[in-house]
């Protein structure tokens, strides 16, 4: 007789979720398999529409692939490491060395490693909201709590500094920033950093930035790493050549630890240990952090004339001409945000059932506001990496489905 009892889930999955690749997305992919045509704008995967690594790239894996074979040190390899740093102080990130960065496989992997070596049930970690869904996912995975801090649409997307004065507790460990912000695109002037930092000197926070867009600028924005303005704040800072060198496939991410170290022995030791327990990130894609990260100019793609800039221009235009829509324009990555007007549309109570419904009568693949833990179901992020005839089609599509809301 079989005794197999129930399997459940773990509880710690029981506040995790990941709308990216979440229902809508599932039933995207059953819809595939049927053999019916999908215009998915849900996730920034470049290389679907087109775009491609650069030659560089091609060149080192052709180079490095024999001596890519084996384990390296669970850090990364000394020259991934070194290039990493040498980047990061080109950032004005004081101090940084080899021994200060790890390799990871994507800034995902990093963002899970640097949440387990932190929290301890019920610690308070501030998240933007909206947010890149992962980071309050790794927080409530580790026992954490995320406690999600305003960013300001009326103000350009940008930190809500009296709302995050508002949020902190006796069990708040630090602040992660996004910037440039995913989903939003919203890029953050050295003023704000500023005022954040000041913050985090008065309670003793730790900053987490995951700056993955900070090369894929627009419109002559200057970023700034944060870390950069607080070389007395234990800072950890996260990037990657996912986004900048077409290679999210590759799994190329690397971080630093800067600033005063003096109280984070125990912290570094465990990130040390996790590092050691998942033994090394992807080599080969190690090897390209070396060979691709050396200071560039500009991204064609990215200034006017370029196609990920004309992209930008013709959807920002195109979602603003839309009856009840408002788009803020992003200055970096490929997305954009846009705000349903819910007086409008007064049928819309739940945005998973309009991004659900969207799918199934014309075949295009958002995700949810909500799914970036925001509170309205008044949002939705696309990506605007598909060419314009075809970013052009999604939005008569768009403007079709909600109708059927109003």
């Amino acid at each position: 007789m079989n005794k197999q009892k129930i399997i459940s889930r773990s509880k710690k999955l029981d506040n995790v979720r990941y709308e990216v690749r979440g229902a809508v997305a599932e039933e995207a992919e059953s819809m595939t398999a049927r053999g019916e045509k999908i215009i998915k704008l849900n996730i920034g995967n470049p290389c679907p529409f087109g775009f491609n690594a650069p030659e560089s790239i091609k060149a080192s894996l052709d180079a490095s692939y024999i001596r890519s074979q084996g384990y390296s040190v669970s850090r990364g390899i000394y020259e991934a490491r070194q290039a990493a740093a040498d980047y990061f102080l080109r950032k004005g990130i004081e101090g940084v060395t080899a021994d200060d960065v790890y390799t990871g496989n994507g800034v995902s992997e990093l963002i899970l490693l640097t949440m387990r070596a932190l929290l301890n049930d019920g610690d308070e970690m501030l998240v933007p909201s909206p947010d890149y869904p992962l980071w309050t996912a790794a927080v409530n995975l580790t026992g954490g709590k995320a406690v999600h801090y305003i960013c300001d649409e009326s103000s350009d997307w940008f930190p809500d500094i009296d709302d995050i004065k508002k949020r902190i507790t006796s069990r708040t460990r630090g602040i992660i920033l996004i910037n440039p912000n995913n989903p939003t695109g919203a890029v953050y002037p050295k003023q704000v950093l500023s005022q954040i930092t000041d913050v985090c000197r008065e309670n003793g926070l730790i900053i987490f930035s995951d700056e993955i867009y900070d090369r894929l600028l627009m419109d002559g924005e200057k970023h700034v790493s944060i870390a950069s303005l607080c070389p007395d704040i234990f800072t950890v800072t996260m990037n990657g050549l996912s986004k900048s060198h077409m290679i999210p496939g590759f799994r190329c991410g690397f971080m630093a630890v800067s600033g005063d170290k003096s109280g984070a022995g125990e912290y570094i030791k465990a990130l040390n240990t996790l590092a050691s327990m998942r033994l090394c990130s992807n080599v080969l894609a190690q090897s390209l952090i070396a060979d691709t990260l050396g200071s560039a100019s500009p991204d064609p793609l990215y200034l006017p004339g370029g196609r990920m800039y004309e992209q930008r221009e013709f959807m920002y235009s195109a979602l603003n001409s839309v009856p009840g829509i408002k788009a803020i324009k992003p200055r970096a990555a490929f997305y954009i945000f846009p705000k349903i007007d819910l007086g409008l549309y007064k049928r819309i109570s739940d945005d998973e059932l309009l991004a659900l419904s969207l799918l199934r009568n014309e075949h295009v693949l958002i995700v949810h506001g909500t799914g970036f833990n925001i509170n309205s179901p008044d949002h939705f992020r696309i990506t605007y990496l598909p060419e314009i005839p075809v970013l052009e089609e999604s939005v008569i599509r768009i403007k079709r489905e909600l109708d059927r809301w109003k």
